[in-house]
């Protein structure tokens, strides 16, 4: 039975270390928080990042602003915030109303106060393997958590199905920087399996249910199962076979289950590493931001 790469873990230590920091800083790390709208689920995640900045002494600030917002309006907002010394970092939370022009946007974004890690300027910095590079934060989070558990990523073979600016691309990049051989892989590739099956360690951000099965894995690989997927109770079946199971998989929330993209049940009794979807990546995506908040400040205050 594979070892459970448990995110909760990571991000506690993170947590501590984070806060030990913070408390001895003559001044405390400011992050902004920009809303379009009310997304339940933007919401959630937004929650989520105030109670960590409060747990670690950091200061956040969310600016909700209404759904018809106007792309100028939004743009000078966001300069006046690359123009506050006591901000260090800003982010936009997504989605954001069909109107406005997102990569705009982003674009705006001061790139020593991107801890977003999405601006073009940060983008190219990762791909130069630049130390200046701000990582986006779940990227950052895959190799976190691998690090934490020692699992060796240097001459291994590694795999990524995905290829998201926010996720895929800079995991396969960041792989390659630390001396892994990788191959890119997604939903859509001809014979996936052939690209799976003889990697060391597999990657998968496809926000697909359950899009990798048995016969992807082989023994002894790692698996980081990035994508976090709602469904509804009765398209899954696996969670009735599992029942009574350590580490019971998929979470049931009502009639609705969070699941990833890879088959837990069925990957498991494989591989001998595996993150659980929730309680993987999931933590460890808060964590990274204030991580990156954090050499933000560091960089400004120099």
């Amino acid at each position: 039975m594979a070892k459970i790469l448990d995110g909760k873990v990571v991000r506690d230590q993170i947590q501590e270390n984070l806060k030990s920091i913070i408390q001895n800083l003559k001044s405390k790390p400011k992050l902004v928080i920009i809303q379009v709208g009310d997304n339940p689920e933007s919401n959630t995640y937004i929650g989520q990042k105030i109670k960590f900045g409060e747990r670690i002494g950091a200061k956040v600030d969310l600016q909700k602003l209404p759904a018809d917002v106007s792309q100028d309006h939004l743009s000078s907002i966001i300069h006046n915030l690359n123009s506050t010394p006591t901000i260090h970092g800003i982010i936009i939370q997504m989605p954001i109303s069909e109107h406005l022009n997102r990569e705009k946007l982003i674009e705006l974004i001061d790139p020593k106060k991107d801890v977003d890690g999405l601006t073009n300027t940060n983008q190219k910095l990762l791909e130069e393997n630049n130390p200046n590079a701000i990582i986006p934060a779940t990227a950052k989070g895959v190799i976190s958590i691998l690090n934490f558990y020692k699992i060796k990523v240097s001459g291994k073979k590694a795999t990524v199905v995905g290829r998201s600016k926010l996720v895929g691309a800079p995991v396969a990049t960041l792989l390659k920087n630390l001396g892994a051989t990788v191959e890119i892989g997604h939903s859509k590739t001809p014979d996936l399996t052939a690209v799976t099956k003889p990697a060391d360690i597999i990657v998968v951000a496809v926000g697909k249910p359950n899009l990798i099965s048995k016969e992807h894995v082989s023994k002894g690989q790692a698996i980081v199962d990035v994508g976090i997927n709602v469904v509804e109770r009765q398209q899954e079946t696996s969670d009735k076979r599992q029942e009574g199971k350590e580490n019971k998989r998929p979470m049931a929330n009502g009639k609705r289950l969070l699941v990833g993209d890879v088959n837990f049940s069925e990957v498991q009794p494989i591989v001998s590493a595996i993150t659980p979807v929730p309680g993987g990546i999931g933590p460890m995506t808060v964590a990274s931001l204030f991580e990156n908040l954090l050499e933000a400040y560091k960089k400004q205050d120099d």
